[in-house]
């Protein structure tokens, strides 16, 4: 194993405007496992640039000889190479239940945000990455951005009723893992990480249990998330 990782992670025209949820998610699981890492800026249409990983797709992670790619396949690498570092998940159930949250902010929760910052999110965008990720995500979502941009409020207010669960839960605790941040926090707080880079529009109440959490995250790991500039 090398001293310091390599991880491809999105940007946009900005190098600055790391964007990705799922990057997101793995630098802070790295951060967490108190690994360093060295992030190389990569955009959509750089498929050259990520050939040796077998694959089109970010992130992809460079470990010595070890290649890896998908942010939960990395999680999981991470805890079972480096067991010597703090968990990620805790326990088996920890994992398990981590799983669950990995597959509802991916399949449920990343969609009610896009539909309601996609079209400030191309904005930001390397020139190069502008017409395939129109071209692809118009097609995803069957409707142009500029359609997606009138119904914006509408979304948001969509958006809400998906956080209901999320928001009174971390009403109740500090952290969806409880006292402390674990992966479980990494995976929700990476898509609100996204939304911030993205897009300027407030997505949640200032006064919610989601906003004070999210602070707790910006602020975790020596305020990796927040060096990241806003939108």
């Amino acid at each position: 194993m090398s001293n310091t990782m390599r991880l491809y992670d999105l940007a946009g025209a900005n190098e600055l405007a790391r964007f990705s949820p799922y990057c997101w998610r793995v630098r802070l699981a790295l951060a967490h496992k108190q690994l360093p890492v060295e992030t190389v800026a990569w955009r959509f249409t750089d498929k050259a640039a990520i050939a040796f990983s077998g694959q089109g797709k970010v992130p992809v992670l460079v470990d010595g000889d070890h290649c890896v790619v998908d942010s939960w396949v990395i999680a999981e690498y991470l805890e079972d190479t480096y067991p010597d570092r703090p968990s990620l998940f805790g326990s088996a159930v920890g994992r398990s239940l981590a799983r669950f949250v990995n597959q509802w902010t991916s399949e449920t929760l990343h969609l009610a945000i896009a539909r309601a910052i996609i079209s400030d999110l191309a904005k930001i965008l390397h020139p190069q990455d502008m017409d395939y990720f129109r071209t692809t995500r118009e097609a995803a979502f069957g409707t142009t951005f500029e359609n997606l941009a009138t119904a914006q409020v509408a979304n948001i207010e969509a958006l809400q009723r998906v956080l209901q669960p999320l928001n009174s839960t971390l009403g109740q605790q500090a952290f969806l893992a409880g006292d402390t941040p674990s992966y479980a926090d990494h995976v929700a707080f990476s898509a609100f990480q996204w939304a911030r880079v993205s897009s300027p529009i407030s997505l949640i109440p200032t006064n919610s249990s989601i906003a004070t959490w999210r602070e707790r995250m910006l602020d975790a790991y020596d305020g990796l998330a927040r060096a990241t500039p806003a939108s």
